[in-house]
């Protein structure tokens, strides 16, 4: 097994979030929205017709297959369809993780209606998608390192409010392949949820060396 990427530009990059990026936040807002409304029969279907007008348009021009890109200056790889960190995803949060010197990595992001679970929570299987995604940035230094989750456990301390949130993580251990990392997601109040996994770098990188 291999993964190939192909570079892309930073003027590139800026050029297609700029354009992509607000298309995004749009249909956030129509998520959103599609869980809060209460508009009468006739509303809706004048609603579905417009989000069947704009799907054709989308429709017009779609990539054949998966394209793997990796930023050509930060060497990061480029993760437009990630439900965590997504460019082009609208069901991320979306997640923009900050790197400390230390090799640290945190989240400050806010989690709205579209992850609930219990009214007024999160759903704990979102929690634990923001776990393993910040887990593994920090296992595998900032997505530079090709690190595999092996196993991941969660505690949920106590429920965690639907609304701004945090999300912390660094790296306990290596041991050969085995990167042990922890973290935590947090509110206001303090942690929420606790999460240590075991990330593994994969077999075909070992052989690469």
């Amino acid at each position: 097994m291999d993964f190939s990427f192909d570079a892309i530009s930073a003027e590139e990059y800026e050029r297609l979030r700029s354009s992509y990026e607000p298309l995004t936040d749009a249909l956030r807002t129509l998520i959103d929205v599609g869980i809060h409304t209460e508009v009468d029969d006739e509303t809706v279907q004048e609603a579905l017709t417009h989000l069947q007008q704009a799907a054709a348009l989308l429709q017009r021009r779609q990539r054949d297959g998966r394209s793997t890109l990796r930023h050509a200056d930060t060497g990061r790889p480029v993760a437009w369809a990630n439900p965590a960190v997504g460019l082009r995803n609208a069901i991320a949060p979306p997640m923009i993780i900050e790197q400390e010197p230390d090799g640290s990595c945190w989240s400050e992001f806010t989690l709205g209606p579209a992850y609930e679970g219990p009214p007024g929570w999160v759903h704990g299987g979102i929690c634990a998608l923001v776990l393993d995604h910040i887990l593994g940035e920090v296992a595998s230094e900032g997505l530079l390192q090709p690190k595999f989750t092996g196993t991941i456990s969660l505690r949920y301390l106590r429920g965690t409010p639907l609304g701004p949130l945090r999300a912390e993580a660094f790296v306990e251990r290596s041991e050969g392949v085995k990167t042990f990392a922890r973290g935590y997601l947090l509110d206001s109040e303090g942690a929420t949820v606790e999460a240590e996994g075991v990330f593994i770098k994969p077999a075909w990188a070992r052989d690469a060396g």
